[in-house]
């Protein structure tokens, strides 16, 4: 088993909300700060989706989902490297964790987890707003 690190941040939206907002292949670039676009048949991922996502240098590289969940979790390898893992814990009706996991060789990446985290925050509170919660 790869050693892993974590990066978490609760967040007081229903899960199903969260994990909608995960597995949804055209909200990534809006809250992952090393995806500019994505190329998948599967608007939403589900095990074994493939596709490709376009680098901030403009680079496409290819991914496809790994292990999946419904509504708890899923992983997946990009560029055939494993990458990031994604859970999403309900911890009440409208309160949840989200949790980053990355291989601890990829250290600095947690810097983007953080980033995506603070991102997907903004993001699902700005949507509640809209929607009068």
């Amino acid at each position: 088993m790869v050693p892993t690190l974590s990066f978490s941040k609760y967040l007081d939206v229903p899960s199903a909300s969260v994990w909608r907002l995960m597995t949804d292949t055209l909200t990534w670039p809006v809250w992952g700060p090393s995806i500019r676009g994505v190329d998948c048949k599967d608007r939403y991922i589900r095990a074994g989706s493939s596709g490709r996502i376009r680098t901030p240098v403009g680079i496409w590289v290819p991914f496809v989902v790994g292990t999946f969940e419904p509504g708890s979790y899923w992983d997946w390898r990009v560029a055939g490297v494993p990458a990031t893992g994604h859970r999403v814990e309900p911890l009440g009706p409208h309160r949840c964790q989200l949790t980053f996991t990355v291989p601890a060789w990829a250290f600095g990446y947690g810097l983007v987890c953080r980033l995506a985290l603070i991102c997907i925050d903004r993001l699902l509170m700005q949507t509640g707003k809209e929607h009068g919660r």
